[in-house]
């Protein structure tokens, strides 16, 4: 008699190239994100640097620009921010992996999970608020260049902290997958440094 599926029979497990496939998808969008934040915020940083090698040698010939310290300030500020959500895509902020490393398994996860969450709804909250202030600020423009308006400005803050949970989820599978298998992000940078000297040796030897 052919065998039949009961109401209560437990799922069929994921196919393992589904799982691969995923992984796949996570890597592609984080290579192309983390080259696109990295072509953002070097053009920031030479753009920035620009400005403020003009502005002293404008301040040296006698003729200051007087709209260097509004511009540099701001884009210190969008450099910082879009600069944070490259980190986050890297998972090189600041942390205690060395710590969460050495709990065990199940105090681990639980971690993990917290501080997932408490990032993202920090920056959910961030952006949401961030974007509500917009409106106001729509009505205000910058004192040197009165064409530009402060909304405009001030638009770093919920596109940086968007950007920032899109980092955060591309990287959460492989930081997962670290955290589960007892893998230290610290110890794991300082080996990758020691194989790079390594290689760079060799390379000087021959």
């Amino acid at each position: 008699m052919p065998r039949t599926l009961t109401q209560g029979a437990a799922p069929a497990a994921p196919h393992p190239l589904q799982g691969k496939a995923m992984t796949s998808l996570f890597g592609v969008l984080k290579t192309w994100l983390e080259r696109g934040l990295e072509v953002f915020t070097i053009g920031l940083l030479l753009a920035l640097t620009t400005i403020v090698v003009a502005a002293v040698f404008f301040r040296a010939v006698g003729s200051s620009i007087i709209w260097y310290d509004e511009v540099a300030s701001i884009g210190l500020a969008w450099l910082s921010f879009y600069g944070a959500s490259l980190a986050a895509l890297k998972r090189a902020h600041m942390g205690f992996p060395g710590l969460v490393t050495a709990a065990p398994l199940a105090l681990r996860s639980l971690l993990f999970v917290l501080s997932e969450v408490i990032v993202i709804g920090f920056f959910a909250i961030m952006g949401w608020f961030g974007y509500q202030v917009l409106e106001v600020l729509a009505w205000d423009r910058m004192v040197s260049l009165p064409g530009i308006t402060m909304d405009v400005t001030q638009s770093v803050i919920p596109v940086s902290a968007a950007l920032f949970i899109l980092c955060e989820l591309v990287s959460l599978p492989a930081a997962w997958q670290k955290m589960r298998s007892g893998i230290d992000p610290e110890h794991e940078a300082i080996d990758e440094a020691i194989r790079l000297a390594e290689e760079d040796l060799k390379e000087s030897k021959s």
